[in-house]
């Protein structure tokens, strides 16, 4: 079976963690988990990082900081682009927000430029949610600066893209916020997890108060003092004092252990699946279509692609052949029954032929070269 993702945390990782286990250490939420955020930050590029129990918890943190801080508030419009996953879409109908699809490009199958702006136009959006589809990198200067020309919010959901870089920058450090996903089979995991990351500091305060109820725990001193004066709170009393409607979306040291392992190996993991990309994509005849390959930008390859009216065919033949596959991400959120509840179908012309056609195939840190290899020859000749 050539398996579509393989476990990121190995028998080494696992064993160093059973070492530091037998020095009975605070499992929850302590200062391992301020060392990863830190470490991460670092990774990215950004001043700030908040590490939760999920990537999904934290495109809903992202969103809720937002209205919390009031650089939103409810009814406003959000970008969904129309190929994502649930949970980009799902907290914007949660919060009380007004989702618009966008449709993609069939390039990088981002979201298509000139779709948004005619939206930004016309509808006059607060946020768009900018997902970077299984690695591939988008023209991301150019949506940075529409948001920056009409005032609209960024997040971007890197969740699939880690370690991709556009220009030598890493993405997820070009939006307000950004949003991170650890788990399985992801190019690096915490068994569960996610990140939040950003350089404003108001931003930052609520993400660590909103993970943990709502208090002031992790919160700079100043910040403490100010609110607590305000307040009228004593420091006795801020021990169960609640600022917000928080959550609890903590994750624990021992997963924050795990990370610190895997930021280890993350560039060498995401290197891997770049090579395995070219490697694919010179291998798969070029009747059949292709993501963009670039000279400038650094692809961290979450999963290959496939976008072809022979899908079915091509599934078929996978499957024989013990290769597993799946959908391109979740086809377009349109056709989702959950989205055709709330506000009916939404028809888009490339975000339906990904629906109808897409899938993709293996690419993970453990594939060789004649797996791909066999791969593309299944794909070719489907």
């Amino acid at each position: 079976m050539i398996n579509l993702v393989k476990d990121t945390i190995n028998n080494e990782d696992i064993d160093s963690l059973i070492e530091w286990l037998k020095t009975y250490p605070r499992l929850t939420k302590g200062l391992l988990t301020v060392e990863l955020e830190k470490a991460w930050a670092r990774y990215v590029g950004v001043k700030y990082a908040t590490f939760v129990n999920s990537g999904s918890s934290a495109n809903l943190l992202a969103l809720y900081c937002l209205l919390e801080s009031g650089k939103i508030k409810r009814n406003d419009k959000v970008i969904v682009p129309a190929v994502s996953w649930a949970t980009d879409l799902a907290p914007v109908f949660q919060l009380g927000l007004d989702p618009i699809l966008c449709d993609v490009n069939l390039n990088d199958l981002a979201i298509d430029i000139n779709c948004l702006e005619n939206i930004i136009i016309e509808q006059n959006p607060k946020v768009l949610i900018l997902v970077h589809v299984l690695g591939l990198v988008c023209d991301i200067e150019s949506i940075r600066n529409l948001c920056n020309k009409y005032n609209v919010i960024l997040i971007e959901d890197t969740c699939e893209s880690v370690g991709s870089k556009f220009k030598n920058r890493v993405l997820g450090s070009f939006g307000d916020i950004s949003t991170f996903s650890f788990y399985f089979g992801h190019h690096i995991s915490t068994i569960e997890g996610g990140m939040l990351c950003t350089n404003d500091s108001e931003l930052n305060n609520l993400f660590k108060s909103l993970r943990n109820h709502g208090w002031d725990r992790d919160w700079d001193t100043d910040t403490k003092l100010k609110m607590r004066t305000e307040y009228g709170i004593s420091e006795f009393d801020s021990l169960y004092t609640f600022y917000y409607n928080g959550f609890n979306f903590r994750s624990t040291d021992l997963q924050a252990y795990i990370g610190l392992q895997q930021l280890k190996k993350v560039d060498a993991y995401c290197n891997v699946r770049n090579k395995n990309y070219k490697l694919y994509h010179s291998n798969i005849k070029d009747s059949i279509w292709k993501p963009v390959l670039s000279d400038t930008n650094f692809i961290s390859n979450f999963a290959w692609p496939i976008i072809s009216e022979n899908r079915d065919s091509i599934i078929s033949n996978l499957k024989q052949n013990d290769v597993e596959c799946r959908p391109l991400i979740c086809g377009s959120m349109g056709r989702q029954p959950f989205y055709i509840k709330n506000k009916g179908e939404c028809k888009l012309t490339n975000a339906d032929i990904v629906h109808k056609n897409g899938m993709y195939v293996p690419n993970h840190q453990d594939m060789t070269e004649n797996e791909i290899i066999k791969i593309c020859d299944i794909i070719n000749n489907s």
